[in-house]
């Protein structure tokens, strides 16, 4: 699947190329330095091992924060050189939860992560929902009533601008969402996606005790990612960020705003 022009790189590029000007490449985790064989389809997405300015963690964190202009938190699944997913967290959004602000699971988030098995590298928004009742398996973990998820389910609704945003993503810009229970999810692309109430369908099957998800995200197929520049693809996941900012405003308490 080749990246649509529809996903448009023309709103990020004026920053990524002012990135660090006056200042020596690769002192900036501009992304300039990043190489695109470090998304690896047999173990997972590099961060060990390389210079801070080199590691998507901290290239994706600097883009985000230059361009919303607030900090962002990072976290990560895996361990030791490789991780399989990594996440940005909105702080200003987090913090503003009056019950839930010290858990990253309350809140909506941009993630990658690579999908081994269909040899698919993800990038788009993740918003999640703990179990809706106990046991407590991590502290903060279950449901609360501060959490996006609630703002995200009360938008799946015929006409409402979710289901706008998610019907343009998903029919017209080649993305695909995923929902349900993390053992469990539906797959819903523009092959399949007649409404959004495919996706109200969906969570009526998960349970009170599951971990339950929602992503809609681009898949970059490795042929894809592996025809591209590190910087290149740093900037095509820069676009897909852009593309799915209206729907992590939906959930959020705090929206995130365009730095002028």
């Amino acid at each position: 699947m080749a990246m649509k022009k529809s996903v448009s790189l023309k709103n990020w590029l004026p920053l990524a190329r002012g990135a660090g000007a006056g200042v020596g490449v690769g002192e900036l985790p501009t992304g300039a330095a990043f190489r695109a064989e470090w998304i690896d389809f047999e173990n997972g997405i590099r961060v060990g091992n390389l210079e801070p300015h080199e590691r998507i963690t901290q290239i994706f964190k600097y883009h985000l924060e230059q361009r919303h202009r607030q900090p962002f938190v990072c976290e990560r699944w895996g361990r030791g050189v490789f991780w399989q997913w990594i996440c940005w967290v909105p702080r200003k959004n987090r913090e503003a939860k009056p019950v839930s602000n010290n858990v990253n699971w309350s809140c909506a988030k941009f993630f990658i992560s690579v999908d081994q098995d269909e040899r698919v590298f993800k990038a788009g928004a993740q918003i999640e929902r703990g179990p809706a009742e106990g046991p407590e398996e991590f502290p903060g973990c279950v449901l609360k009533p501060d959490w996006d998820w609630h703002r995200l389910v009360a938008g799946l609704r015929a006409g409402s601008k979710l289901d706008r945003e998610l019907l343009r993503l998903i029919r017209k810009d080649g993305f695909v969402a995923q929902i349900g229970d993390w053992e469990r999810m539906q797959v819903f692309d523009a092959k399949n996606l007649q409404s959004i109430a495919q996706l109200r369908t969906a969570l009526k099957k998960v349970g009170k005790r599951d971990w339950v998800g929602f992503q809609i995200f681009y898949p970059f197929p490795e042929k894809e990612v592996h025809g591209m520049t590190g910087n290149e693809l740093v900037q095509a996941v820069a676009a897909v960020f852009a593309e799915t900012m209206p729907i992590m405003n939906i959930a959020m308490q705090v929206p995130l705003e365009e730095a002028r």
